[in-house]
């Protein structure tokens, strides 16, 4: 491996993650975010973007353990060091060399610390071939022991294995190993059991084509509770990439349960670059990685935020405490946030902990991807705030500045007054949401359609809220409610995809609900106001209309 070992080892636009979707499963598991990328030497200035990498951090949060190149120092190829701190708030010392004891004048490199601090694993080639070992130290304040090979279980000898990173309740280890017997690509995952900490471990099995693939997967690691397993693949060789090596996540309900499908990490924290060694720190909250960029490598970290606007009105308030007080006790993807952003499977009280960081704070939602607040006082277009796809406003509606449910509004006449937008791409890779306030109207008159099909629209016998967007296995039959919606008065109405059901809402009520197959999901431009066929124009006032690449609980 020699130097590709390590080696290879804006606005802040923000991505959001549900990894089910992409299983074509309900989702189960929480959206979280990404924050504004800062470089690791503005806050960690003796972290030397050219020598070091982070491999780990221990469970308190007061150790980081880095490979660096030759360049530092030390005892010859590259070597692990460690910087400490007193507390959490405290800034890191300097790098310390773990010494000739663990380090050798060949390559120790990639590092993965037990919970209790005791063990820690790494790959060296000091013998020739790379393989892992095993360095132990009695206590948290003892210098590191002699290193010995965790053996042929884990090591084979026809390949390179390398990597290691041990799971939060020691009895899984995950590692790389290249061109093994019966692998699917150049370099798979692995993982070897045992039963308790006292055990020794159980042969080394593939994570199998749910994880691994014909490219390489390599450069991996847990996050804190062992859920998410984060990973490398060179982009051109697994689709849905954006540069020249991307960052990939695969989830977990349970620590016994199997990996879930990979998602790609999303274009904030991948580039068109290589972008590589995703790790996470013992709190959860901020993600580390590696960039290169023409050769020159840099070291980046990034908040990990979960998405808390619960009702998608763009604020956090009572209201969504009320949502997520509905769901207590229940496994919801939209309320579960705590104690990691992307949750634990339940809402609780670590739910209502995370989401009183943010009550009454201004928070950027990064799953709104389409915003038309309809605002203007005149114009032939709508901005949109969110996504930037500005919609051009036909026919001659009238703009109410001072007459919406939420600031201006857009009256329709019912004729051939529309919006028209570009397509939302967004809406055809997952669960999303599509809300809006609505005043007035007529039975049979459509507020929201895309390609063939009405999305919202008003029951021609009584002015119920109705959708005709439907799967292609469902073979366009409508979704109704008995909620009637032009009576003049304001009304929230949306109509929600989570990946199974096709849900309506008015005013914060589900009124409507029935399982779907994928929907079918139109490449199309977006019209408000006006409907799929001729003649169906909506007659009242339509405002702050917004999609979400989520599921929402409006």
């Amino acid at each position: 491996m020699g130097n590709s070992t390590v080696g290879s080892l804006r606005w802040s636009s923000i991505v959001w993650l549900a990894i089910c979707a992409l299983c074509g499963l309900p989702t189960a598991d929480a959206y979280f975010t990404f924050g504004e990328l800062l470089n690791v030497e503005s806050t960690v200035p003796v972290i030397d973007p050219i020598t070091d990498v982070i491999d780990c951090f221990s469970s308190d949060g007061l150790e980081m353990y880095i490979t660096s190149r030759p360049e530092r120092g030390g005892c010859g190829d590259y070597d692990m060091w460690v910087l400490r701190r007193s507390s959490e708030n405290e800034t890191w010392g300097p790098p310390e060399n773990l010494g000739p004891a663990v380090n050798t004048p060949n390559e120790d490199s990639l590092s993965s610390l037990s919970a209790d601090g005791l063990e820690l694993y790494f790959c060296s080639n000091r013998t020739g071939a790379y393989d892992i070992y095993v360095t132990r130290r009695p206590s948290k304040d003892a210098p590191w022991e002699q290193p010995v090979s965790l053996g042929p279980r884990i090591n084979d000898p026809t390949c390179a294995d390398a990597t290691p990173c041990i799971s939060p309740d020691g009895l899984e280890l995950y590692f790389e190993s290249s061109y093994r017997p019966g692998g699917y690509g150049s370099s798979d995952i692995y993982v070897a059991k045992r039963a308790t900490l006292d055990d020794p471990w159980e042969e080394a099995v593939n994570l199998g084509p749910v994880v691994n693939s014909a490219s390489r997967e390599r450069y991996h690691s847990l996050s804190p509770d062992g859920l998410l397993l984060f990973f490398d693949v060179d982009a051109p060789d697994r689709p849905g990439g954006y540069g020249g090596r991307d960052m990939w996540v695969a989830r977990r309900a349970t620590r016994v349960d199997p990996w879930q499908a990979p998602a790609n990490l999303g274009p904030v924290v991948n580039s068109p670059f290589k972008d590589s060694s995703a790790r996470v720190s013992a709190d959860g909250r901020t993600l580390y990685f590696t960039r290169n960029t023409g050769g020159i490598w840099s070291n980046w970290q990034v908040p990990i935020l979960p998405v808390v606007d619960f009702n998608g009105d763009g604020k956090v308030d009572g209201k969504d405490v009320v949502v997520l007080a509905q769901h207590w006790g229940e496994s919801d993807s939209v309320c579960d946030i705590g104690p990691y952003a992307w949750g634990d499977g339940i809402v609780d009280e670590q739910d209502l902990f995370t989401l009183a960081e943010y009550l009454e704070k201004e928070v950027v939602d990064p799953t709104l991807v389409a915003h038309w607040a309809l605002d203007e006082t005149e114009g032939m277009m709508a901005a949109d705030s969110a996504g930037g796809n500005d919609a051009m406003v036909m026919g001659d509606p009238a703009w109410q500045p001072d007459g919406g449910s939420v600031g201006g509004a857009l009256a329709f006449d019912g004729i051939d007054d529309c919006i028209v937008a570009n397509p939302v791409p967004e809406l055809s890779q997952g669960p999303f949401s599509i809300l809006a306030w609505v005043k007035g109207g007529a039975a049979h008159e459509v507020i929201v359609s895309c390609g063939t099909a009405d999305w919202l629209y008003t029951n021609p016998a009584d002015g119920s809220l109705m959708t005709a967007l439907s799967s292609i296995a469902g073979n366009g039959v409508p979704l109704f409610s008995d909620v009637v919606i032009t009576d003049g008065q304001w009304h929230r109405i949306g109509l929600v995809w989570d990946g199974r059901s096709r849900i309506l809402y008015v005013d914060g009520q589900e009124v409507a609900r029935d399982e779907q197959g994928e929907l079918a999901v139109p490449d199309a431009g977006m019209i408000i106001g006006a409907g799929a066929t001729p003649n169906r124009f909506f007659s009242g006032q339509i405002d702050d209309i917004r999609i979400y690449n989520r599921a929402v609980k409006p």
